[in-house]
């Protein structure tokens, strides 16, 4: 039997990691992805839901390169039947910093520089109180963490979890108003028409229409998730 649980997401700290760079503005989309929720909930490589993986790509303790290991990492929340949708912002504040340094390059014989330069750059970033909203779809009763971090600052946010009722599995036409991943859903639906969220290392869709099958809820008209929706890695 699912379980649904929709989850709100505040903002302790201001939130960064670089949607989109134009020129010097590095900017951050009010979108947090599905991976990246994955690994800030400790969904993965843990005892505690059964996903623990092979040592060679344990994520636990050490990881020896900084090269993304997704596929090894989320397949075995597909064994388990946990899914993390990504989250879209209910209310959001953007705030600008701008940061500068300086090329001063000193050495043990105090040669004089050559050259001072500065250079600068601007981060948008997320401002603290905002507030997210995404799902979890579980086939079986979890316990998801009150507090994680997210982002390149490791930014603190808060987690309320609200399971909701037992959802009724519907097929047809629908559309479904948050963001979801086309990777996961393409194998499943029909994707009709969507709006396009560039961001790493998956581009998301949102406002999508699609046929297929999806979950809906009586008290809750407004919600529909597709159904049978797991990770996929490869278009």
């Amino acid at each position: 039997m699912v379980s649904i649980y929709r989850c709100e997401l505040e903002l302790h700290d201001s939130l960064y990691y670089a949607t989109r760079e134009i020129g010097r503005l590095y900017e951050t989309e009010p979108v947090i992805h599905n991976y990246a929720l994955c690994y800030a909930l400790g969904l993965v490589d843990s005892e505690v839901y059964s996903t623990t993986v092979v040592e060679e790509h344990s994520y636990r303790y050490f990881c020896p390169e900084q090269v993304p290991k997704y596929e090894e990492h989320l397949t075995p929340l597909n064994k388990q039947g946990i899914y993390v949708t990504p989250a879209r912002a209910i209310t959001h504040t953007a705030i600008l910093n701008t940061w500068k340094y300086a090329n001063n390059n000193y050495h043990v014989e105090m040669e004089k520089t050559q050259k001072n330069i500065p250079s600068f750059g601007r981060a948008k970033e997320i401002a603290p109180e905002s507030i997210f909203e995404f799902f979890v779809i579980s086939q079986k009763e979890l316990k998801l963490p009150k507090w994680i971090r997210l982002g390149k600052w490791m930014s603190k946010a808060e987690v309320t979890v609200e399971k909701l009722p037992q959802p009724q599995t519907t097929e047809g036409l629908f559309t479904c108003k948050y963001p979801l991943n086309p990777l996961d859903v393409m194998f499943t639906n029909q994707v009709i028409s969507y709006d396009v969220v560039n961001m790493p290392p998956v581009s998301l869709i949102q406002n999508v229409q699609m046929r297929g099958q999806y979950y809906q809820f009586k008290e809750m008209q407004d919600i529909k998730i597709p159904a049978r929706i797991e990770y996929h890695f490869r278009g």
